[in-house]
């Protein structure tokens, strides 16, 4: 059976609820996997990377119309097009052209171990909070939420289970803040913050998606 990892609830006022929250051990409490860790941020920094870099081979630098000078008695070497890679100017050869894959991929199992390694060190290291619910719209109460819970200018993951675009609104102008979906939660995201926070909801989420 697995062991059960009893947590304290807060509302928004940072005031404990009598009610506590127990996680799931095979989750929350598992030996942390550095290695799978470490795949898991590869693969996730490689396939948001953009191809965006791009170079021009020969056929699409100006210039190059006429032959530069005639095939013999000049002195020089044979030269046919200004275009050529190895004048200044020229096309270049064997550079990116913008559609170069930089995906990567990692198969479920391993994927799930990273993120219960991830989660679990944040519970080792009580840097996991769980509040019964959010109900800010504006940025000014949000941050009187975030003193509240001690997280004034400390990164910060928040993880909701529904959507909620008033809440999320007020605290997008929160540098140090970045707000999740439960099914949306990423290795990188949680070694990145130094503090996690889950609603109520959210955490039986994410154990629901990892057991």
């Amino acid at each position: 059976m697995a062991k059960r990892i009893s947590m304290k609830v807060f509302d928004q006022t940072g005031a404990e609820q009598e009610k506590k929250i127990t996680l799931n051990g095979d989750v929350f409490g598992v030996e942390s996997h550095a290695q799978v860790m470490f795949d898991a941020v590869q693969v996730y920094q490689a396939n948001m990377r953009q191809a965006t870099a791009k170079t021009k081979v020969r056929s699409e630098v100006s210039g190059g119309g006429k032959k530069p000078w005639r095939q013999k008695g000049t002195g020089r070497a044979r030269a046919g097009s200004s275009r050529s890679p190895i004048w200044v100017g020229g096309g270049t050869v064997f550079g990116p052209d913008g559609r170069q894959n930089y995906k990567l991929s990692m198969n479920k199992k391993s994927h799930a171990l990273a993120l219960k390694s991830a989660l679990s060190d944040k519970v080792e290291s009580k840097n996991v909070i769980v509040v019964n619910e959010f109900n800010t719209t504006k940025t000014k109460e949000f941050a009187s939420v975030l003193k509240s819970l001690n997280l004034e200018g400390v990164k910060t993951l928040i993880v909701l289970n529904k959507e909620n675009e008033a809440f999320v609104r007020s605290a997008r102008n929160i540098p140090t803040v970045k707000v999740v979906m439960s099914n949306n939660v990423s290795v990188y995201d949680l070694l990145n913050a130094e503090k996690l926070v889950f609603t109520v909801d959210s955490v039986k989420a994410v154990e629901g998606g990892l057991k």
